[in-house]
């Protein structure tokens, strides 16, 4: 996860405000021309609220608009929680052939965006605010969510509810994919983290990676590393893949050359050939564990 040497500096988005949030479902197909656009009229897209067992999540939904049942993802935001960047990823995804969720897991704080402008990670007052949301989650929070957001999944026709989902996660996204496998074990099938940081293993009793086990025995699993957190912490990679074989997990667990942030457009550390490779790993992901 970000903290104050590893993160992806400043997130600058124009589109990131209270005012033009709530018409991007109507004006996001009109502008084509970002890497991987959904083509125009192939995803409908609303914006949802969800009970929860804290309150009521706010979220995004996404499907294909041709008719047919597909794959439920629920896809995690990072640290600067649910903005365009991830609205353009949610509707990327559905236009391949999924039924998307994209929650804000800052809900109990703030409904999204949770910040406006341009998100300086650089800043210790930004750092504190958004680390203070995450504060706000507990793990048992998250699990309920995660029930949540499935079942709401599973409501929706166009969901094939015979086929196993997909979670993914950014940042802390890849904890948030980890502890939903593990409270969804029926339901989810694949699991991937990007630059899901140095917190998927800690020393503690709760550490993420020790979940594994308790995920669905035929899941599999894309987690892949950044470079500078792998260089902080060389041993986490190592321990994931120890941890997937102990529980006879079939994991893809590699370090890629990009930094923290990498998957995201609009960070400082944006790669958009990194990126598409990773994009490229999730859908053979998709292709093999959600058929």
């Amino acid at each position: 996860m970000c903290d104050e040497f590893i993160h992806p500096g400043l997130i600058d988005d124009s589109r990131i405000t209270r005012r033009t949030f709530g018409v991007l479902a109507v004006a996001a197909t009109a502008a084509g021309a970002a890497q991987g656009a959904a083509p125009k009229g192939t995803v409908s897209e609303r914006d949802v609220s969800i009970k929860t067992a804290d309150g009521t999540a706010d979220a995004v939904l996404f499907a294909p608009t041709k008719r047919g049942r597909y794959p439920a993802v629920l896809m995690w935001p990072d640290i600067m929680g649910l903005r365009p960047a991830f609205r353009d990823m949610g509707r990327r995804l559905a236009s391949l052939g999924y039924v998307v969720l994209v929650p804000n897991p800052f809900y109990r704080s703030k409904r999204a965006p949770v910040m406006e402008g341009p998100i300086n990670f650089n800043d210790p007052a930004t750092r504190t605010v958004l680390m203070g949301y995450r504060k706000a989650m507990s793990d048992q929070g998250v699990r309920t969510d995660a029930q949540a957001y499935l079942a709401f999944l599973d409501m929706q026709p166009a969901t094939d509810t015979r086929r196993k989902a997909g979670v993914q996660g950014y940042c802390m996204g890849g904890t948030l994919a980890l502890l939903a496998a593990a409270a969804v074990p029926q339901r989810i099938g694949a699991v991937a983290s990007f630059h899901g940081g140095n917190g998927l293993v800690t020393k503690e009793a709760d550490s993420p990676h020790l979940l594994i086990p308790k995920t669905n025995p035929a899941a599999q699993f894309l987690f892949l590393q950044a470079q500078n957190d792998d260089k902080q912490q060389p041993q986490v990679k190592d321990e994931l893949k120890a941890a997937f074989a102990a529980a006879r997990r079939h994991a893809i667990v590699e370090v890629y050359p990009a930094d923290h942030g990498w998957c995201v457009p609009g960070s400082q550390v944006y790669d958009p050939v990194q990126a598409e490779r990773a994009w490229t790993a999730l859908l053979q992901l998709y292709r093999s564990a959600l058929a």
